[in-house]
């Protein structure tokens, strides 16, 4: 089967969305940083998909117009919180199929601050029925966020049916923000105690406002090649193979009286088994995970349905420590959505950026020790989800191209740095320059 690779990654530091950043400049850094990373320019890039949930169509052409205007085909896409990797998922298959040996998977988000809400009120809501479901079996708060109180929900029955706890939860979210200290893209690097995560204000049920996630403004990008790209570019030293990846929705059992699987664990657990039976390998041989944790309830749910561990023993893998640094898994060492941040369209690239790092060995303090194969899972309700399995090509050492080391420095570009990495043929225009 034709392999692909991706070859170049870049993301923007996560912000508190206060308006002081625009999301052309966002998309512009992460492209930027993407390109730089992988030494090429945007005149080789021969298609697109740029992925956001909030904000008018064909921004992604908005935001790569500042590169140059080279006529690529531009998708934009809107897959809920899964929005990132769904546009690295069609950057994959249109490389591996061979119509393109180049795409780049940008995203970007732009968001207000408070909860999420739906943005439309004159039409059907998406997530009607779940919300209808959740609403006869366990009832409905109008004052709590739905999705708190759909993964919260998730989160209660693995309480009510396992034995899990609490504690199982706020141990979960103490992980992360401990280890996005180590991160400098994390919106947030404060380290708390247990105490203080148990303690922080209730959002729903077992659930305090350090184990859920921020909404947040910022970019990821990720530049995915062929076989033949990489080798006639020299790219094979840097390359990260993308191993297997599967994207899967709902089955009706998000329909059921379940609520482990109202947040959509089905769709993880097909996705999972056909991703380790593509792949040839199994959860016990991956070593580092970005999983979707936009409550603590979700990661604690979603080990299971990863086959991280057996069904209805999650918490023993919080018990072990085995999910954090010396133990069998490290899970989230960017600090995972809970602490580095959420905004939508970005999160999927980001935690493909993190994965990159990982296996290059670039990560610094937060790096994870003999690194094979890393495994990233993101999840939109509504719903989709995409997992994707990495290894590194070859053994050789590499080393950044930009002059520092981008997966423990988060720099902004420069115009110098933009200019480089923008298209040489039909270069941008002093009138374009002048407009953007």
């Amino acid at each position: 089967m034709p392999k692909s690779y991706v070859v170049g990654v870049g993301m923007t530091q996560f912000l508190k969305p206060r308006g002081l950043v625009d999301y052309p400049e966002m998309g512009l850094e992460a492209a930027t940083k993407a390109l730089l990373d992988a030494g090429i320019s945007y005149d080789q890039v021969e298609y697109a998909f740029t992925g956001y949930v909030y904000g008018d169509s064909t921004a992604g052409q908005r935001v790569l117009y500042q590169l140059g205007m080279t006529q690529i085909p531009v998708i934009n896409v809107n897959n809920n919180c899964s929005t990132g990797s769904t546009a690295l998922y069609q950057a994959r298959i249109l490389v591996e199929s061979g119509v393109v040996d180049c795409a780049m998977a940008l995203g970007f988000e732009r968001m207000e601050r408070g909860s999420l809400g739906s943005k439309f009120t004159d039409r059907t809501n998406p997530l009607d029925h779940v919300m209808g479901v959740m609403a006869e079996n366990r009832g409905f708060e109008p004052t709590a966020p739905g999705a708190a109180q759909i993964f919260g929900n998730a989160g209660i029955e693995y309480m009510e049916k396992y034995g899990a706890t609490p504690t199982h939860l706020a141990k979960i979210a103490e992980k992360n923000h401990r280890h996005s200290a180590l991160n400098p893209y994390s919106q947030f690097r404060d380290i708390y105690t247990l105490d203080q995560v148990l303690n922080s204000p209730k959002v729903f049920g077992p659930l305090t406002k350090l184990q859920c996630c921020p909404t947040s403004d910022g970019a990821g990008c990720a530049i995915i090649a062929s076989e033949k790209f990489v080798k006639k570019h020299n790219l094979m030293d840097q390359a990260i193979e993308i191993v297997a990846q599967e994207m899967a929705t709902d089955s009706p059992k998000m329909l059921s009286t379940s609520a482990i699987e109202w947040a959509g664990a089905d769709m993880t657990r097909r996705a999972a088994q056909q991703l380790f039976k593509k792949a040839g390998v199994t959860p016990n041989d991956v070593q580092v995970v970005e999983l979707h944790d936009c409550f603590s309830a979700n990661e604690l749910v979603t080990y299971d349905a990863l086959g991280l561990t057996a069904p209805g023993k999650a918490h023993t893998l919080i018990d072990s420590g085995d999910n954090t640094y010396g133990g069998k898994f490290v899970i989230n060492p960017s600090g995972g959505l809970i602490s580095k941040g959420h905004p939508l369209g970005a999160t999927g690239l980001a935690q493909c950026s993190e994965l990159v790092w990982q296996l290059r060995n670039w990560a610094g303090e937060r790096q994870v020790p003999n690194v094979k194969y890393a495994l990233q899972h993101n999840v939109g309700l509504g719903g989709a989800v995409v997992i994707t399995l990495y290894k590194k090509a070859n053994n050789a050492k590499s080393e950044p191209r930009v002059g520092y080391n981008p997966a423990v420095e988060a720099r902004n570009v420069t115009e110098e740095e933009v200019q480089k990495a923008s298209a040489k043929v039909n270069q941008r225009s002093e009138i374009l320059s002048a407009r953007l």
